[in-house]
């Protein structure tokens, strides 16, 4: 109750908007476990910045997301744990069943073996049949609980594999995130160093970003970056890997793919987002189009990943400085540096 009527409290004095997701950040905020988001709105606090809309919903995309997943996994955690704690217990209890089923049939068998009246035998076979019966019983009361447990365990690994599969990606854009590109990246080197296949990196920037922003707000913004983000989806296809490298910048790691290859399909994602129309959603009106720069890089054979980034880099810092709207290789990179040394 303390944690609630602080955030409640804190929402007021800056008249944020009392919805769901706003309530969930100053929650978590008033708890003070998440020491990164503490650190971000002390400042804002602090500098008397305003929380604007496009403000809060890049806090809660950027934390909730982390919490939910980190706390999904707890969940998922803890149900397994309490699942197999709940099976062992019940093989535990089949163990000592037929550990007393195998005692009667033994105590038969040695009766069995000495000479008996009809009568006793009959007994014996009156005390063996309901043995039996009790542990068909208790076996079909196992396997039903077994079952069950089977229910719970393929649902734990359905949110576990959600929840997996949401930790991977860029909440805003929903394609694969810094962390996903890292690893993506590491694993399409290593692949390329045992069968000796090419791989070439994409670094995509949009232009005049900042000037959307401030034009448009923040919200127009973040529509830019799902509309390049899309055209990515789009033209990128089976193993290669279109990612949000950071603010307005992309990379795509294409596998198995030439520098001319990579080339051709920089140029088309480049004239696929021109052609786009931005429009604002609330009125309906055009804003205009929106155009990237790409650079474009190819592995080399003593290439590490933060290497191929550098060249990548570079060549889009080129397409930036020479125009922008442009595709630029690496090899320009090369022929503009022996041109500035004749």
């Amino acid at each position: 109750m303390a944690l609630a009527k602080t955030a409640f409290a804190l929402m007021g004095d800056w008249n944020i908007a009392p919805t769901p997701e706003n309530y969930e950040l100053f929650y978590l905020y008033a708890g003070g476990a998440n020491v990164a988001l503490a650190k971000i709105i002390d400042g804002m606090i602090r500098d008397k910045v305003p929380f604007s809309a496009p403000v809060l919903q890049g806090l809660c995309a950027q934390f909730l997301a982390r919490e939910r997943t980190a706390q999904t996994m707890e969940d998922v955690g803890s149900g397994i744990s309490g699942m197999l704690d709940a099976v062992l217990t019940k093989l535990d209890r089949a163990g000592k069943d037929a550990g007393e089923y195998g005692r009667a049939l033994s105590a038969v068998s040695g009766e069995l073996g000495d000479a008996q009246s009809p009568a006793a035998v009959a007994k014996m076979v009156e005390h063996l049949v309901g043995a039996t019966q009790a542990m068909e019983v208790r076996t079909k009361s196992l396997e039903g609980e077994l079952q069950r447990s089977s229910d719970q365990v393929s649902e734990l690994k359905t949110q576990l594999d959600t929840v997996r599969k949401e930790s991977r990606l860029d909440p805003l854009t929903a394609l694969a995130n810094r962390k996903t590109f890292d690893q993506e990246l590491n694993l399409a080197i290593e692949d390329a160093r045992q069968d000796g296949s090419a791989v070439a990196l994409m670094m995509c920037d949009i232009d005049h970003f900042k000037h959307f922003n401030d034009t448009w707000g923040h919200q127009t913004g973040d529509q830019v970056l799902r509309l390049v983000a899309n055209c990515l989806s789009e033209n990128v296809k089976g193993r290669d890997t279109a990612a949000r490298y950071g603010g307005e910048e992309f990379v795509v790691i294409l596998r198995q793919t030439s520098l001319e290859g990579a080339a051709k399909l920089a140029d088309q994602i480049r004239a696929n987002v021109e052609n786009k129309k931005l429009v604002k959603k609330s009125t309906g009106d055009i804003l205009g189009t929106i155009t990237i720069s790409i650079g474009v890089a190819q592995l080399r054979d003593q290439d590490t990943p933060e290497l191929l980034v550098q060249r990548a880099d570079r060549a889009l810092y080129r397409a930036k400085n020479t125009g922008r709207n442009r595709v630029a290789l690496e090899a320009e990179l090369i022929r503009s540096a022996a041109s500035h040394a004749a």
